[in-house]
């Protein structure tokens, strides 16, 4: 009986040795994607309130955990019923990702920013409550961009070990989804409060010294490190969408085949981004004129 316990913590231990090395290969093989996951989520991520930023920082990491809840076990299912279908979800997930990208370009350079106007009231508690429908709206858009861009994790990780067996593709994508989420939006948080951080480091110093100096650093690099992110993460939207469409269009996989892998997903992203853009907006036009004559 003792013999039997050990075989089975044997057969565990190599069970978890060859998780551990496939997803060390998945996380190898998503890492560009985790990349310009990082980049648009902390683009998203910054621009509130100073008190507001963690709580939009949980909401967005718990629903980043809902959507890998519901993709890694679709994945999977679609994977061994339907593995066509993968190349379909992954495509028009490609062109909401290209239409973000455009449209973020569009409005940096055809639309004024408006100032952002937070709603306060009074509870009975007396407690001041600040929302803001820009709030609500940039962790929407969050979550839905973060749903597209784990489809890509899930998929890129699942076809890493095509080759294994049911028991590791499960735990080696599930793996690679929680440390994604967790490595991804921890990262983020730190960003979004260096500047609390470095007034701590001011105050502590007493406005001398090393830290004093690395406080004043922090504060001053946020803003910088944000602009840098949302540029980034911009064209970070247009290239993971290119790329997409790159590898599973045949008609764009041989599109061009002296221009640079990377310089041709981005050109693709624009395209296909100012393509969606363009329809897009034309329909919702469409839509207003009718509601407007009826």
């Amino acid at each position: 009986m003792a013999s039997g316990f050990f075989a089975i913590l044997d057969d565990i231990a190599f069970l978890m040795d060859d998780v551990a090395l496939a997803t060390k290969v998945a996380t190898r093989k998503t890492a560009g994607i985790l990349g310009d996951d990082l980049a648009v989520n902390a683009e998203k991520a910054t621009g509130f309130l100073s008190d507001r930023e963690l709580p939009v920082l949980w909401a967005i990491t718990k629903g980043s955990l809902i959507n890998k809840l519901i993709i890694v076990p679709i994945a999977l299912l679609l994977n061994v019923f339907l593995p066509a279908a993968i190349s379909y979800v992954l495509i028009l997930g490609g062109l909401y990702l290209a239409y973000e990208g455009v449209e973020k370009i569009i409005e940096y350079f055809f639309h004024h920013p408006k100032k952002e106007h937070s709603v306060i009231k009074e509870t009975e508690q007396g407690e001041t409550i600040a929302k803001t429908d820009i709030e609500k709206t940039k962790v929407k858009s969050a979550i839905t961009t973060d749903f597209i861009l784990s489809v890509e994790i899930v998929i890129i990780a699942l076809g890493s070990v095509l080759d294994q067996n049911l028991t590791i593709q499960i735990l080696t994508v599930a793996t690679v989804a929680l440390v994604a989420t967790v490595g991804v939006y921890g990262i983020v948080a730190l960003i979004v409060r260096m500047d609390d951080a470095g007034h701590k480091l001011i105050k502590k110093s007493g406005g001398k010294g090393f830290f004093n100096a690395l406080g004043n650093l922090l504060v001053r690099a946020l803003p910088v490190i944000i602009k840098i992110l949302g540029a980034v993460g911009t064209v970070a939207l247009l290239l993971v969408s290119g790329g997409i469409f790159a590898h599973n269009i045949e008609f764009f996989h041989h599109l061009f085949p002296g221009i640079p892998a990377t310089v041709k997903e981005l050109g693709i992203g624009l395209v296909m981004g100012l393509a969606a853009f363009l329809i897009f907006t034309g329909f919702k036009k469409v839509v207003s004129l009718v509601k407007s004559k009826s």
